[in-house]
């Protein structure tokens, strides 16, 4: 459950002169973090039925490797986010009747949190599969990248709700 207190939250990501500026985490210590996100790639049955059949290879299994590449490169893609070293990247794939459901999980033991690398992870996966698959259907959708779970860190612990 996310700490709740009085305060009014604020961006953290801008300076004093309302710039953009990296956040300075030197004084936060290092801690057990995770984050679990997900992401859906809505298609056609017919596409679905081809996935074995791809001439590009396994569009699941590529998925996964490019999830857990891109986890490793979140701080070189988006400018705020700190490189920080990840102990634990998990990606999994998996056909479902209208799609194919994403799953990601990272770890860290950094003095900053790990939802971006976890919700890079799931994007980039899900826009593999996308990329595997476009040559049968281009009215393929990506859908609900979120992140599902956070924990660890100042900011406590964060569970999203089911609908």
């Amino acid at each position: 459950m996310a700490k709740s207190d009085n305060k009014p939250k604020k961006l953290s990501h801008y300076d004093a002169a309302g710039r953009a500026s990296m956040v300075d985490v030197s004084d936060k210590q290092p801690t057990l973090r995770e984050a679990k996100a997900s992401a859906f790639v809505a298609m056609s049955t017919d596409v679905i039925r081809a996935l074995p059949q791809n001439p590009k290879g396994d569009p699941l299994e590529v998925a996964r490797v490019a999830g857990i590449l891109a986890a490793k490169r979140t701080a070189e893609l988006i400018p705020m986010c700190h490189p920080i070293p990840l102990s634990k990247i998990e990606v999994e794939a998996e056909v479902r009747s209208d799609g194919v459901g994403i799953r990601t999980l990272v770890r860290t033991t950094a003095a900053t949190g790990v939802e971006m690398e976890a919700l890079v992870a799931a994007s980039v996966a899900a826009l593999t599969v996308y990329d595997m698959c476009k040559a049968l259907d281009k009215s393929i959708a990506i859908r609900e990248v979120v992140l599902q779970s956070k924990s660890g860190g100042k900011s406590g612990d964060y569970r999203r709700k089911k609908k």
